[in-house]
């Protein structure tokens, strides 16, 4: 596999707008004044999925022969990018199969289902469900589709971070969650093609830091995966991503879960923002480092909102009691 380019994810651009609208980029008041920064928030929870995957899915199924088409697609997600992967197949009419782990996100599942997606549940986590995708598509014959392990979905996601310097041409730092990895090796590859002095981070809960160990070690690990932010709950690096990381990552920061919690709160009462776990992992991760950002203009990203209401008073909880 080949990592996208820049100009792979001017391609995407192309192929993504006659069916997403660009997301915003808003300056926020409150956020500045609590990091003592120039903050813009990304608002990739306003796309239409309620989060960022929705520009890969799009970008590779438009990419797929009739071949492929035919033969339907399965992959493995905690949620966001199978509603992305279920949309784009019932955009472009391909049978989509989505493997779930047991206890994924109730929301998310009634999107895919609503999307017309048959589900697969099975396994405690996403690696489980994805080994299953595999023997599946093996046995059966589907299209596979890596959730991290596809340059399509790289550049499709990579135009998030083109429209953030598009909108703001003089950011200095872009702060990103990660997961497995491919919205950061997007923004990685646009930024520094753009502007090698653009500093992008990358934000992990530590109670899933596979990808940082092996962004660390320099090879794939995994580690265990408790993080109740689904959206980042991956169990081992990938090879693809972690390529383009190794290389042109600026800095990996890990938080943990209350940090993300109270995040979460921090955006809804001081950015009038509503994020799931994954989609406050960014703040978190500049809100644990305000030392090194401070006086700085930074986008942090918003990367979905698709948050359940228990899961979000527990975090008002954890906000309430750490202000």
């Amino acid at each position: 596999m080949n990592a996208p380019t820049l100009r792979d994810v001017y391609q995407a651009k192309k192929t993504i707008a006659p069916y997403l609208q660009r997301t915003p980029l808003h300056y926020s008041a409150g956020l500045s004044q609590f990091l003592d920064a120039e903050v813009y928030l990304k608002h990739e929870e306003y796309l239409p999925l309620g989060a960022f995957k929705g520009r890969g899915g799009i970008n590779l199924l438009a990419n797929l022969s009739q071949e492929e088409r035919d033969r339907g697609v399965i992959t493995a997600s905690t949620g966001n990018h199978g509603q992305s992967i279920a949309s784009a197949c019932r955009e472009f009419g391909v049978r989509a199969m989505i493997g779930l782990p047991e206890k994924a996100n109730p929301l998310k599942v009634a999107a895919m289902q609503a999307l017309g997606a048959e589900l697969i549940f099975h396994g405690e986590n996403f690696d489980q469900a994805r080994e299953h995708c595999e023997r599946l598509a093996r046995e059966e014959g589907y299209r596979y589709v890596h959730a991290v392990n596809e340059p399509l979905l790289i550049a499709g996601v990579g135009t998030a971070a083109l429209e953030i310097i598009e909108d703001l041409p003089d950011v200095e730092v872009l702060i990103f969650p990660l997961g497995g990895g491919s919205g950061v090796s997007g923004a990685c590859i646009v930024a520094k093609a753009i502007d090698p002095e653009i500093e992008v981070l990358a934000v992990q809960s530590e109670a899933a830091p596979a990808a940082y160990l092996s962004w660390k070690e320099g090879d794939i690990s995994q580690a265990e995966v408790t993080t109740f932010a689904e959206g980042v709950a991956t169990g081992m690096g990938y090879e693809l991503t972690q390529s383009i990381i190794a290389e042109l990552l600026d800095d990996f920061l890990l938080v943990s879960d209350d940090d993300i919690r109270y995040a979460i709160g921090l955006l809804v009462e001081r950015a009038h923002t509503l994020a799931e776990g994954a989609g406050a992992v960014a703040l978190a991760g500049a809100v644990k480092n305000a030392n090194r950002i401070k006086g700085k203009k930074i986008s942090i990203t918003v990367s979905g909102a698709n948050i359940t209401a228990d899961t979000l008073a527990q975090a008002l909880k954890v906000y309430k009691d750490r202000s």
